[in-house]
């Protein structure tokens, strides 16, 4: 616990506003002031007549509260660093690898705030490394080479107790860490609430442990006082035409070394609208093809897997992609996505040429097992490169891979097909479906411009004077 016999007590100041009278009492701790005001003087002078006596019968006084031990949560004798790793491990087995990444993240910023200083004889990004990467990882802390190990140590004698979180200043201090990069610029909005959500289930697990008395972070207020505001809408800038979505893929397609399964890849994302994590998960028993001769060549997907990319350090497996159920599904549902013609002859020539069989994943890297995220991003940025113009390069048009999704989705909004049916077929709900791409349907806008001008117009003033 951290505290000091380091006390000394100044006069109650009095401030006489122009609707009431304010009373606050006024001490020091180990040089540094803390301040309680009162609306009644009877109590300013019963609080400091209690601090008085206990300092007169030799009692220590915290210096992440300023109080008494006496008067202290049991807060004051939990370490935050000690509580954030406690909390962390009790995570671990009941969480997926992303969500353990994202909660790793969300503590390191503030683990650094809640120090008694500021742990400049390591650097800003190692610090955060071995706080992000050893100490709230479950499965690597106890592998932390020296260096690391070091640095751990460090924080976890200089971390200030949980009753930092019953100080409001230092509250305030530590959201807006936690939204600030090390650079000193500001987090994304959606990190800001992702660390939001992360705090609320920490001092959830706190007030259920007794540790705290109240969550510090009441409904409304944000990480940081400057939150940014933040639209889930798909910047309609982002969507492929057909032209451009053509000139990817061919010259995807073209390159001579895995070309023709990166165009795969990507076709299945812009024509069925599949997740990244979904495609790459989709095994050939699963894609319903009919007949070479057949005069319907529509098919189907069947989407009940999804393997996203976290990092080997944050899966059970220690793979670098994990196993998961479908993005917001029960764990064994699964997501039928109608298959195109156009699809169709793709998939059946990559099925034919890579000589694949039933129980074999639909894409795989050039050494069999899943494709890697790092190889058709690289695809991506080098085919926007060398087919985009310069302005559009410059510009958000495709600039993610998931684009090719939102791209179809929109597509299929646009020819018309019934918003409940698009949200079944890319795994949304309807509400969300229409939020993200409510500015990017104008499959009616011809309709509903005609139907504007058959409201009339003002007439024509020069042709009235003429």
């Amino acid at each position: 616990m951290d505290t000091t016999y380091d006390v000394k007590f100044w006069k109650t100041s009095v401030y006489e506003g122009k609707t009431k009278t304010t009373y606050t009492v006024r001490w020091l701790v180990a040089r540094e002031e803390w301040r309680k005001p009162f609306v009644k003087a009877a109590l300013a002078d019963s609080f400091r007549a209690g601090l008085m006596s206990a300092a007169s019968k030799g009692e220590a006084f915290s210096l992440s509260t300023g109080l008494p031990v006496s008067h202290m949560s049991r807060a004051a004798g939990v370490k935050w660093y000690d509580f954030a790793i406690q909390f962390v491990d009790q995570l671990w087995e009941r969480t997926s690898a992303n969500n353990r990444r994202n909660v790793a993240k969300a503590l390191t910023p503030v683990t650094i705030a809640l120090l008694r200083s500021q742990p400049t004889m390591f650097k800003g990004v190692d610090v955060r490394r071995a706080l992000r990467e050893y100490a709230f990882n479950t499965r690597r802390r106890d592998q932390a080479p020296p260096e690391i190990a070091v640095i751990l140590r460090w924080v976890q004698r200089n971390s200030l107790t949980m009753a930092a979180w019953e100080n409001e200043s230092i509250v305030d201090e530590a959201l807006r860490a936690a939204a600030t990069k090390l650079d000193g610029t500001s987090v994304a909005a959606s990190s800001a609430r992702r660390t939001k959500r992360v705090l609320n289930v920490l001092f959830e697990y706190a007030l259920k442990k007794k540790v705290l008395k109240e969550n510090p972070l009441p409904k409304g207020k944000g990480t940081s006082t400057t939150a940014a505001k933040t639209s889930s809408a798909v910047d309609k800038r982002s969507l492929l035409n057909t032209e451009q979505a053509a000139k990817l893929l061919g010259w995807i397609h073209g390159r001579p070394r895995g070309g023709r399964r990166l165009h795969t890849f990507f076709a299945a994302m812009y024509y069925a609208g599949a997740r990244p994590e979904e495609v790459v998960a989709i095994v050939v028993g699963d894609v319903r093809l009919p007949a070479a001769d057949a005069d319907d060549q529509w098919g189907e997907l069947l989407l009940h897997t999804a393997h996203p990319e976290v990092g080997k350090q944050w899966t059970d497996t220690g793979e670098v992609r994990e196993e998961r159920g479908l993005k917001g599904r029960a764990a064994d549902d699964t997501r039928t996505v109608p298959c195109r013609p156009a699809l169709t002859r793709i998939l059946r020539a990559h099925i034919e040429k890579e000589g694949l069989k039933p129980d074999d994943l639909l894409m795989q890297g050039e050494k069999g097992g899943d494709l890697a995220g790092s190889v058709f991003r690289r695809a991506w940025r080098r085919a926007r490169k060398e087919v985009l113009t310069s302005y559009e390069f410059g510009t958000p048009l495709g600039r993610r891979v998931y684009d090719l999704r939102h791209t179809c989705l929109t597509n299929w909004l646009n020819a018309g097909v019934p918003a409940a049916t698009v949200a079944e077929w890319a795994g949304n709900s309807v509400p969300v479906l229409l939020a993200t791409y409510a500015r990017c349907i104008d499959g009616q806008l011809d309709d509903l411009k005609h139907r504007i001008e058959q409201a009339g117009e003002l007439p024509d003033p020069s042709a009235a004077t003429g």
